[in-house]
């Protein structure tokens, strides 16, 4: 299964990622009326620690840990891809416990949880892999 990969020698923690992000899971067909003046959301997260910058997203596990310890069964893997069902989440952050990746937060008004998808309710390549300028952030099987 395909799955997204960071290469952090290659990343200039520019952020487009978040904000390619936050726009592709926006719901709205216009960048600039979708982002302008709103504090982003995104379900990827550049991280920067003694000099490095890294990505930090839904690594897709095999056998999910936040799966496990999802109190409300919201969570849930469909063709490799780990799905959180919103309507379902009641957002008691057992899941954001749970992951050894630190790759769930809160979703706007942090009632509920996001985390990457995939880009899978927007077809095609993750948004994130296709905003990184020096492809930092790929989307590939190994």
């Amino acid at each position: 299964m395909k799955r997204v990969y960071v290469q952090e020698q290659w990343c200039l923690a520019c952020h487009l990622c978040e904000y390619a992000c936050a726009f592709a899971n926006s719901g709205q067909k216009d960048m600039s009326k979708a982002l302008k003046g709103v504090k982003i959301n995104p379900r990827i997260r550049i991280e920067e620690r003694d000099n490095i910058s890294f990505a930090v997203n839904c690594r897709h596990c095999e056998e999910p840990l936040c799966q496990k310890s999802c109190i409300s069964g919201a969570i849930s893997v469909k063709d490799g891809v780990v799905h959180i069902d919103q309507d379902k989440c009641v957002g008691c952050y057992t899941c954001v416990l749970a992951c050894p990746y630190g790759a769930i937060m809160p979703a706007d008004g942090g009632h509920v949880m996001q985390k990457c998808e995939l880009c899978t309710a927007n077809g095609g390549e993750p948004a994130c892999v296709a905003a990184c300028p020096n492809r930092a952030i790929v989307f590939e099987e190994r």
